[in-house]
Parts: structure tokens; C-alpha cells; sequence
């Protein structure tokens, strides 16, 4: 089953998920929200911030290597289908990364 998972939606949060799917979509918005360093003994997880202070167009293609490797590594149930991008017309500077991914759960 295909969904849409948008980083700037953060759906409420439910530890010990039963749903499989609903888990790991939960987990791929945690992963888009998450500068990696951040989380204690587990560093690698989450985005580098490199893309920050670059032109759009180089960071979007930072981040769509780095979006998907992440995902990859740390949601395995997940393959990502496609990755895209939405600006604010009053904030041009501001990217949401829009996730497409099949859970195989």
C-alpha cells in the first residue's frame, strides 16, 4: 500500500504502535524530523543538515539521496517511491519534503 508523508505533518505520536504500517509511516515522519546528532547513542539516525544555506536546487538533490538512504537504513518495511518538494511563496528559502513510500509490513 502506497502513502504520502509530508515532514511538516507530525501526526501524534503512539509508543508500541500495533498497526505495522501505521508504525513505520510514524517512523519515517521521525526520521524527516530528526537532525542527525541529536538522539543519544544513536548519532547517525535522522538528516545531516547539510542542505541548510545552500542554494534550493543543490539542496534538493542532497536531500533526495539523503532521504532515501536514511530511510532505507532505518525503515526497512518502508521503499521510498518517490521524493518531492513544496515551497512557500512567502518563505522561498523553506522546503517540505513530501515522501511517497510502499510499506511492506
Amino acid at each position: 500500500m502506497n502513502f504520502r508523508i509530508r515532514a511538516d505533518d507530525l501526526l501524534p505520536l503512539s509508543l508500541n504502535e500495533p498497526d505495522a504500517s501505521a508504525a513505520a509511516l510514524q517512523n519515517i515522519a521521525i526520521i524527516l524530523n530528526t537532525r542527525q546528532g541529536t538522539c543519544p547513542f544513536f548519532r547517525d539516525f535522522g538528516l545531516t543538515q547539510e542542505h541548510v544555506s545552500i542554494p534550493v536546487n543543490v539542496a534538493m538533490t542532497l536531500l533526495v539521496s539523503e532521504i532515501k538512504e536514511a530511510i532505507e537504513l532505518f525503515e526497512p518495511r518502508a521503499r521510498v517511491l518517490e521524493i518531492s518538494f513544496e515551497g512557500d511563496a512567502d518563505r522561498p528559502e523553506y522546503l517540505v519534503h513530501i515522501v511517497e513510500v510502499e510499506i511492506n509490513a
